[in-house]
């Protein structure tokens, strides 16, 4: 191999055409997925005040969204849904007639092709804000389950694409993989949260879905920060039980999962870029500290150059116009 002075890789970088020719990593529109918090209520279209530039829809607003959405070409959506009323149960979560499965129905009717993909959790609809059924003061796993296959299923039957479970329970890919062909419903996907961490970068994330628990944390079932070889054996076993796709979330702090991830499985491979991250430039943003577009496209770089075949995140209608430039 040569060196300098023959070998001199600025050649590689010396204008912005080579640059493009030279390029390893592309982010392009078609990697994003954006997530939208849907809220009861008419014409309510209100900006959220730790997460700027994302909104609390109504299900009537959802039209003039899809098409936006559409003509940024942004292919997928994450539907959250804000309840009118909780419970211990968080039985609003699997009504049939309830608020995530109705937005599903509109944005299917507006944008048939729209990929629109559910969170399936219980934490909005509890009134505890834990992500499953408490019993005995501790969130119980197996009838956790079973809620949140049962969601599973209406989310599907009002017509969604891929549901999403975010819960962390054990076996709930298994068990909605299962409710799902049991109700004819086979060729509805599951992107699994598989390595979704207990971590500090959820804050703004919480205003938004209303989700805070109201008493303890979810150190017993999201992941330790510390531990990546655990990470593996949750993907492995959520492949195992069906998962179509995997999810590592948080996305930037967790760089070396995603690599460890896309080496070890062929599965698609997502990665979400969670409220925190996006809070953290907006502020900087907008104290002048950093170029808001220079910042956010490097970190959607980073997380497809770590090895993520989609990304969630809340920057993808600016990424969307960023990117056609």
């Amino acid at each position: 191999m040569s060196s300098f002075p023959e070998m001199r890789l600025r050649r590689l970088r010396r204008t912005e055409s080579l640059r493009r020719l030279f390029r390893e990593t592309r982010v392009t529109v078609d990697d994003l997925i954006l997530p939208l918090f849907v809220v009861p209520g008419q014409n309510v279209k209100q900006e959220i005040d730790s997460m700027p530039g994302t909104f609390h829809l109504s299900i009537d607003q959802l039209p003039r969204e899809a098409e936006e959405i559409a003509r940024l070409c942004i292919p997928a959506v994450l539907l959250f849904g804000l309840p009118e009323n909780k419970d211990e149960l968080g039985t609003a979560a699997y009504d049939s007639g309830g608020i995530v499965q109705r937005a599903v129905c509109e944005l299917k009717r507006q944008v048939p092709d729209l990929v629109v993909i559910t969170d399936v959790c219980l934490c909005q609809y509890t009134s505890h804000g834990h992500c499953g059924v408490i019993e005995n003061g501790r969130v119980d796993n197996d009838k956790s389950v079973a809620l949140l296959a049962r969601t599973a299923v209406t989310h599907a039957e009002a017509g969604a694409d891929i549901v999403a479970p975010s819960d962390m329970m054990d076996g709930r890919v298994g068990a909605i993989r299962e409710a799902l062909d049991d109700s004819g419903l086979s060729d509805v996907m599951i992107i699994s949260y598989a390595a979704k961490y207990a971590s500090a970068f959820y804050g703004p994330f919480r205003e938004a879905a209303d989700s805070a628990p109201q008493f303890g944390d979810r150190l017993s079932y999201q992941m330790d920060p510390a531990n990546a070889r655990e990470a593996i054996r949750e993907i492995e076993l959520d492949i195992l039980e069906g998962a179509d796709a995997v999810m590592v979330k948080p996305a930037l702090c967790y760089l070396d999962v995603i690599k460890i991830a896309r080496d070890s499985f062929s599965h698609p491979l997502a990665a979400y870029s969670v409220s925190g991250e996006l809070a953290m430039i907006k502020a900087a943003a907008q104290k002048g500290w950093l170029d808001e577009r220079r910042a956010t496209l490097e970190l959607l770089t980073a997380l497809k150059r770590a090895g993520a075949d989609m990304i969630v995140t809340y920057a993808a209608r600016e990424a969307a116009r960023w990117l056609r430039v």
